[in-house]
This record gives structure tokens, sequence and C-alpha cells, in this order.
């Protein structure tokens, strides 16, 4: 008897739709909600992740399944985090209807992705997902640095977003979660996603990001937390030169001079030229321990990352999201 998935087994538009109904879901702004309705689409996502028959998969959003489907016709297992308290309550079935023989190794996380610590069965080593777009970047950041087994990352996120994600320093759009991203992995677009694959069709273009996990850390003797909060405080004010910008930062403007100039950074430089390991670097050489600097610094960081979520989060506003 052969093992293998039906060749009807993924959803298709009708089945998308028929789905829904029975369930009563009708596709919500509020959680970034479009689900895939073509199926060559999510097996184009699965190929483009390079998933392989002994990957274990973390899937956050999965919706109504499609992409899930996908995922099981090649990996080892599929583990899927969903938050919404109808899908949750009907994906364990859904596959267990389309693809029986698949039913033992796949599991269902009823979570939010960004409250998720551990995961049932193997350690993950694949994450891939159609992002909820209004928190995209955040969860992505989340599951890197909870998960370090995860060696490679296919996001689809919102055109804009993707963008941002694999900009590099200099570019116009480089600026927080692109210097986050690159603290885990290498990062680089990885195709286009029409808008009528979409069910409702989103109004927004949608992007794949390819995130491959760091062979070695960023090296660097300053912890994640410290040279995060170098980014955020350069980016609050991202037309201001670093001296200015990192004043806070670092207690003070001369302060802060002192910090790039051993660092080997122009204080007359901006956050948008600057790799993660020049940010590093900088994170190295903060002074130590002034009063002030232990006051100056929480203030920084709670400016620092509303200022650059405001200009994210329009760009990842709530089309799409689930499959």
């Amino acid at each position: 008897m052969s093992t293998s998935p039906a060749p009807d087994a993924l959803l298709g538009p009708a089945d998308v739709r028929e789905l829904a109904d029975v369930l009563g879901v009708r596709p919500t702004k509020q959680r970034g909600q479009n689900f895939v309705i073509d199926a060559n689409t999510v097996r184009r996502i699965v190929r483009t992740a390079q998933v392989r028959p002994d990957d274990v998969v973390v899937e956050v959003g999965p919706g109504l399944g499609s992409l899930t489907l996908a995922l099981l016709e090649v990996a080892d297992r599929v583990t899927a985090v969903e938050i919404d308290d109808v899908l949750a309550a009907a994906l364990p079935a859904t596959v267990a209807a389309r693809m029986p023989e698949r039913a033992d190794r796949f599991a269902l996380v009823h979570s939010d992705a960004m409250h998720v610590r551990e995961l049932p069965g193997p350690a993950p080593t694949a994450l891939v997902a159609n992002l909820p777009y209004n928190v995209a970047v955040p969860v992505l950041l989340h599951m890197l640095d909870t998960f370090p087994t995860i060696e490679r990352t296919l996001v689809m996120v919102q055109a804009e977003v993707a963008d941002r994600l694999a900009a590099a320093p200099g570019s116009k759009v480089y600026g927080v979660p692109s210097v986050k991203a690159n603290w885990y992995a290498e990062v680089k677009r990885a195709g286009a996603i029409g808008r009528n694959v979409f069910w409702p069709a989103p109004n927004v273009d949608s992007g794949l990001v390819s995130l491959v996990r760091r062979a070695e850390p960023v090296a660097t003797t300053a912890s994640k937390a410290e040279v995060f909060a170098v980014v955020d405080a350069a980016f609050a004010q991202r037309r201001k030169t670093l001296r200015a910008a990192l004043a806070g930062w670092a207690g003070s403007a001369p302060a802060a001079e002192a910090a790039l100039v051993a660092a080997g950074v122009s204080p007359q430089a901006r956050g948008e030229a600057l790799t993660v390991e020049e940010f590093a670097r900088i994170a190295e050489h903060k002074a130590s321990a002034p009063a002030e600097d232990k006051t100056a610094a929480p203030a920084e960081d709670k400016t620092a990352a509303p200022a650059e979520d405001k200009t994210a989060a329009p760009a990842e506003h709530k089309e799409t999201g689930h499959q």
C-alpha cells in the first residue's frame, strides 16, 4: 500500500470556501486572515523552502490548512501554531480527512505564537509560514530566538515587509527588522506571490523571504539585548547622526561619540549605513555605568521600539496572513 498523499489532498478554491462555510469562518482583518486557495502556490512555497523528508517543520498561522497539507506531503513532521479557536479546533480533522496516512505526523498548538516557548515532539528544523502581516516581524524574530534548532526559514509576508527584512545597509528601507533578522540569519528575497491566490484577495502584494541561520553567531562580547538596544536607539531617530541618536543610550552625546570612535564607526554616520557587526562593536564600547546611564537606556528603549514599529506597522497592514 502506498503512503503517498492522494493527488487531490490539497485544498483548492472550492474546498477552502466550502470548509470556511461549514465552520462559519469569515476572514477577519483583525487577525490578518486571507486564505491561500491555490495548490500550486503552496507546493511552490514548500519547494522554495527546500523542505526535506527529515525536516520537522513549524508553521505559524495555518488557517484552514492549505500550506499545512503541502508541508505534510514532504516533511517528516509538521507542528502548526494557531491562535484562532475555530481554526485550531478544525485543523486536525481536516488533516485526518484529507491526509489520513500522515495524520500521526501532525501536531497542533493552540496558542498565540508570541507566547510559544516550547513545541511538542522533536525540535523544529525549519519554519515555513504565511505570517499574519500585522505581527509578521515580531513573530519571526520570536521564533528564531526561541527555537535555535530552526536552520531554514521561509515566510510569506507583505512585499514591503519582505523588502525591509532583506534590505542591505545603505538601502532606504534598511532598518530595525533588517538588522535584527540578520543577527540570526542570512536573509534574502525568495520570490513574489500574486494577489489572486488568496481568498479574499488582499490589497497588497506578497513576498517570500528566505532566512538561513548563521553557521556562526555574530562575533561579539555584547549580548543580544545590548546589541538590539543600540539598534533601537539608532533607528528611533534615524535622520540624526549616530552621535546624536545614541546620546540617550550612551548617557550623553560625547559618550556616544567615544563609543562610536572606539568601535571604528564615524560619529557622523547614520544607522542605515551600519551592519549588524558594527552595531555589535558599538555595544561593546558603551562606557561603564555612570548613574545617569542606567536611567537613560530604558528610557531610550521605550521610545525606540514604537518609533520603528510605527513605520513598520502600516506597511505590515492587516491584509493577509493565514493559509
